[in-house]
């Protein structure tokens, strides 16, 4: 399962981890945004132990989206030691995501 992530929980539970860190940036009314959702669940659920996978909600946490430039979403932004190292935009098939984080593990 996803982490519900906030502005207010981002810097510990993302830029802090000592886990890689993936992040997909979403709204409500973002159709691609319900096709990918899912998807990220699943890989919550999956890496549980090697890796964190949260979700932002744009809407509600405009603050960490300013921060990295999101404009489009879905966008899925991939962290280790704190810092973005791969990004993601749009919706795409499960193994481009579990590829890119394996690739960080």
């Amino acid at each position: 399962m996803a982490l519900q992530l906030t502005d207010a929980t981002f810097e510990s539970l993302v830029l802090k981890s000592d886990k890689p860190v993936i992040v997909d940036f979403w709204a409500v009314w973002c159709g691609p945004c319900r096709i990918v959702g899912p998807i990220v669940e699943e890989i919550g659920e999956e890496f549980v132990d090697k890796a964190v996978v949260g979700k932002l909600d744009v809407d509600h946490n405009p603050e960490v989206a300013r921060q990295f430039g999101i404009r489009n979403i879905p966008t899925i932004l991939f962290f280790k030691n704190g810092e973005v190292v791969d990004k993601q935009v749009g919706a795409v098939p499960k193994q481009v995501l579990v590829s890119k984080l394996e690739s960080l593990l």
